[in-house]
């Protein structure tokens, strides 16, 4: 049978949050999204073995839990709003990521929330 959605976005959310960059990482029942805003600019310091390193202060905006079903819709519907934007703006994937990094996933402990089911 047929299916229509009928989504409402509440007054306090359609503002949105602004995030610099993500982290997708998953349990055996969850994907998860941990969206990230940069809360300063990145500082020098050393890394564990005295290596240099920039430390980027960042906290997470908004977490998104998705069942691994949803995750090929999701995955499809990203690539094809990329692909309409990069005709619209001629703009292609950058060179290297915006902090010379790809998020690694996770930043959060992955073994919060670890058991849900949703």
């Amino acid at each position: 049978m047929p299916q229509q959605l009928q989504i409402e976005l509440p007054d306090d959310l359609a503002g949105g949050n602004y995030a610099d960059f993500a982290s997708v990482w998953h349990t055996p029942n969850v994907f998860v999204l941990d969206f990230i805003a940069v809360k300063q600019p990145p500082t020098p310091s050393e890394g564990p073995n005295g290596e240099p390193m920039l430390v980027v202060p960042g906290r997470v905006v908004s977490r998104i839990r998705i069942p691994p079903e949803q995750v090929f819709e999701v995955a499809k519907a990203l690539a094809n709003q990329l692909e309409s934007w990069e005709q619209e703006t001629g703009r292609k994937e950058p060179s290297k990521p915006l902090f010379g990094f790809g998020a690694p996933g996770p930043i959060i402990d992955p073994k919060e929330g670890e058991n849900d089911d949703d």
